[in-house]
């Protein structure tokens, strides 16, 4: 089952709700959030609340995405109750490139960035109920940097890059009692500036401090294992960049139990009525081979069992944050 979030030219909310090939809107609720609170409240799943709240009229999803019709498949009323986070070298591969980036500096010695890599390889996958190694995590930012499909992400003025992160990534609504419930995982763009990590390591969290997309379908149930897919940069009509990138656990060294784990172990991200989306991180990246960004070029992700791409445009801002005055 996949959850979207429709908004029509009026400024009206509803969700839709597919399954396969087929979409229809969803009765009773204007969003995924009160959905999930209603499922939670009533002690069932997400399809059983769907199918109790009935069904409405049906969608053409290609149609609503090309219209820009769907919007991020979760939000709040209150973007500051929304967290962005995520965590680095979490799959098979994704070493290799951020090994690249600081082995000059290591001068021949092991990176912190595989020894941290192989750390998660050999205990991010721990028995079931168990911690294991903690990966690394970043923070990105509140609700305000959650981008939607087909909506630009824009680089700060000061940004050194622009670069993509095709991946997947959860999205989790902390209920009444502190519990983290997963929705489900997202298409996602987690987006950064990879010559300013680049440059110093220690400057990893200015460089994730940017927006990031994720895709309009909300994929609800049991993760998929192996997720196949492919990210492409167009410039104008042209493909610039293009590359075939793999996730879920049967491509991570970490276990998605692992890192939510660590991620919700913090009382700060259990705070009730909080919704949390949290990036899984890839293995893919233009950056790694060297391909240079420019604004407007246009990212792509799509990837099965998604049925719809991930569009966003790259745009640069323009003007300076205001100084710090003393009052």
């Amino acid at each position: 089952m996949r959850l979207l979030q429709h908004r029509s030219e009026d400024g009206r909310r509803q969700v839709i709700v597919a399954f396969g090939d087929d979409a229809a809107f969803v009765d009773g609720v204007d969003s995924v959030r009160a959905l999930a609170l209603h499922a939670i409240e009533s002690g069932v799943g997400l399809e059983a609340a769907v199918r109790s709240l009935g069904l409405g009229g049906a969608v053409d999803l290609v149609e609503a995405l090309e219209a820009g019709r769907l919007v991020a498949p979760i939000d709040h009323d209150e973007p500051a109750r929304v967290t962005l986070s995520g965590t680095g070298l979490t799959h098979l591969g994704s070493a290799e490139g951020r090994d690249k980036m600081h082995k000059a500096a290591a001068a021949g010695q092991t990176t912190d960035s595989m020894r941290m890599f192989l750390e998660g390889l050999e205990g991010g996958k721990p028995a079931e109920g168990q911690l294991g190694q903690q990966p690394e995590w970043f923070y990105k930012g509140d609700g305000s940097q959650l981008v939607g499909p087909e909506q630009p992400l824009t680089m700060p003025d000061f940004a050194k890059d622009g670069g993509e992160e095709p991946e997947l990534a959860g999205v989790y609504l902390i209920g009444p009692d502190g519990t983290p419930w997963r929705l489900g995982l997202c298409l996602a763009n987690e987006f950064s500036d990879h010559v300013t990590e680049r440059h110093n390591y220690l400057w990893l969290a200015h460089s994730k401090l940017r927006p990031a997309s994720i895709g309009a379908e909300l994929l609800t149930g049991a993760p998929p294992s192996d997720v196949r897919g492919t990210s492409r940069i167009r410039r104008g009509a042209a493909v610039v960049w293009e590359k075939p990138f793999l996730s879920g656990e049967a491509n991570m060294s970490h276990a998605l139990a692992n890192l939510e784990g660590h991620h919700f172990k913090y009382d700060l991200f259990r705070r009730p009525g909080d919704v949390h989306v949290h990036f899984f991180g890839t293995a893919t990246l233009s950056f790694a081979d060297g391909f240079e960004t420019q604004a407007g070029d246009r990212f792509e992700i799509e990837a099965q069992p998604f049925t719809l791409p991930l569009r966003n445009t790259l745009r640069r801002a323009t003007g300076r944050a205001p100084g710090v005055r003393a009052l």
